[in-house]
């Protein structure tokens, strides 16, 4: 990955000062991530990269772990767009591969090391809640597409039918550490379409 790949998923807003301040300390945070992980990261490293005052980042963020979540959140995100290949299997399929190689990057395992570790408090509970609704929100099309073209039941919740797809990748990758290679995500998909058609 090169500071190209970091850069581009956090792009330039309209909506004034706060977001330009949010924009940059995102970019730096993805850059630091990068570049030194997340061991080090501090707030005062991501002042120093985005240019905006430390004491800006506290009162905005909190701590350094609030904007972590943030970042990796975001750049999650917008890095796994939402396949159209004309059929829900092609979808399912192309979608569990980018998130497998997502997952493989650095930056997908401190992704997923930032949601399993991060201290729980209310506000970061309903920032991931929300992130996360988006997300399911955006990917359910691939099953809502399936039901308009008949190819799943019509009373198949599309979240429902999203979350059987990612669950055994995230199984295998945070738990068993067995490759998940095309054999492994074609079988998924047919055996997960089989269930919803029937």
């Amino acid at each position: 990955m090169n500071a190209h790949d970091v850069e581009s998923p956090v792009r330039r807003r309209t909506g004034g000062r706060s977001a330009r301040v949010r924009e940059s300390v995102l970019r730096a945070t993805l850059q630091a991530l990068q570049e030194d992980g997340a061991a080090g990261l501090t707030i005062s490293e991501i002042a120093r990269r985005s240019g905006v005052h430390a004491t800006s980042i506290q009162r905005r963020w909190g701590t350094v772990e609030d904007v972590l979540l943030d970042a990796v959140l975001i750049y999650s995100q917008q890095t796994l767009p939402i396949p159209d290949t004309g059929s829900l299997r092609g979808d399912f399929v192309a979608f569990a591969r980018l998130m497998a190689r997502y997952l493989e990057t650095p930056l997908g395992k401190i992704v997923m090391r930032t949601m399993a570790n991060a201290k729980e408090t209310s506000e970061r509970a309903n920032t991931r809640a929300e992130v996360l609704r988006v997300r399911f929100a955006a990917a359910s099309v691939m099953a809502a597409r399936g039901i308009e073209r008949g190819e799943i039941r019509p009373d198949v919740e599309p979240k429902f039918a999203q979350e059987l797809l990612v669950a055994p990748i995230y199984l295998r990758r945070l738990v068993t550490h067995e490759p998940i290679d095309d054999a492994f995500i074609e079988r998924v998909v047919d055996v997960l379409l089989r269930g919803l058609a029937g």
